[in-house]
């Protein structure tokens, strides 16, 4: 072979080389093939939206009375004035029967002792609530309901001269104080009490028509006058069946009506009475 064509294939194979290098360029810059058998990457994977699910709110059980402890039945009574012993309720409780009744709380200081002790005696009571004390202290009075004793209305602001005010006014101190009784412990209350037992036509009407029985005492220890612990505990012992016991756990220092009730509960127990709730 002459030089000439020796040049000429030399130049060709340079030639060729250096398309071969420029195709490897091109592939290098495009990226490198995935090796034989492998997959390519999957693509990031894009969160699905979540439906937000909003809980349906648990209802409001709406308030409704509290049966009585001896029966499921609506009392009734048989006069239209306020009762004072149990035997004026129909249907009447056991023979045996006694009603211990606790104004004027919810206190926070007297009442949360009232109702460990009724605990400890494993005693259910009936509580005449001010509606101002359940709008102050709703926990409290919750817990009167939920430990079981009968709530009842005594007006919304103890207006001792209750039987002196107006139509209009009764009536707001009777339907506020049901509200707010209703309201937080989920009793319907199916008694009233008046404050200091002071009762009109006026008073007693409106107390029908809302459909509650008007109560008032037997046994009277005035416990609120503080007479000393031995005093209140002689005038509560001289209770007996069917009667209704009046004491306090609100409006001041309640810490010789707690004294008493500590001797005179286990007393009536052995005695044979049975303390009942309204």
């Amino acid at each position: 072979m002459d030089d000439a064509a020796s040049g000429t294939s030399r130049r060709k194979a340079l030639y060729l080389m250096g398309a071969a290098a420029a195709g490897l360029a091109a592939l290098g810059a495009d990226g490198v093939p995935a090796a034989r058998g492998s997959q390519a990457a999957p693509p990031p994977a894009v969160p699905r939206p979540r439906a937000v699910i909003h809980p349906k709110p648990t209802p409001t059980p709406t308030p409704k009375p509290r049966p009585a402890a001896w029966t499921p039945a609506k009392l009734t009574t048989v006069k239209p004035e306020p009762i004072r012993e149990l035997t004026e309720l129909v249907p009447p409780p056991p023979a045996n029967a006694i009603a211990l009744t606790i104004d004027d709380g919810p206190s926070p200081l007297w009442t949360p002792r009232v109702l460990d002790l009724l605990a400890k005696e494993d005693v259910k009571a009936t509580f005449f609530i001010i509606g101002e004390q359940v709008e102050e202290y709703p926990r409290l009075t919750r817990r009167i309901a939920d430990e079981g004793h009968q709530i009842c209305n005594h007006t919304m602001t103890h207006p001792i001269d209750i039987a002196h005010l107006s139509k209009k006014k009764v009536r707001q101190e009777i339907v506020d104080a049901h509200d707010r009784i209703a309201n937080v412990t989920g009793v319907v209350p199916q008694f009233f009490r008046a404050p200091g037992g002071n009762w009109s036509e006026r008073v007693l009407d409106l107390v029908t028509e809302h459909d509650m029985i008007p109560v008032d005492w037997a046994v009277d220890p005035r416990d609120w006058e503080r007479p000393g612990v031995g005093r209140i505990r002689r005038s509560l012992l001289d209770g007996k069946a069917g009667n209704i016991l009046l004491c306090h756990d609100g409006g001041g220092d309640r810490s010789q009506t707690l004294k008493a009730l500590e001797g005179v509960i286990p007393k009536m127990k052995k005695r044979g009475l049975a303390f009942v709730a309204l």
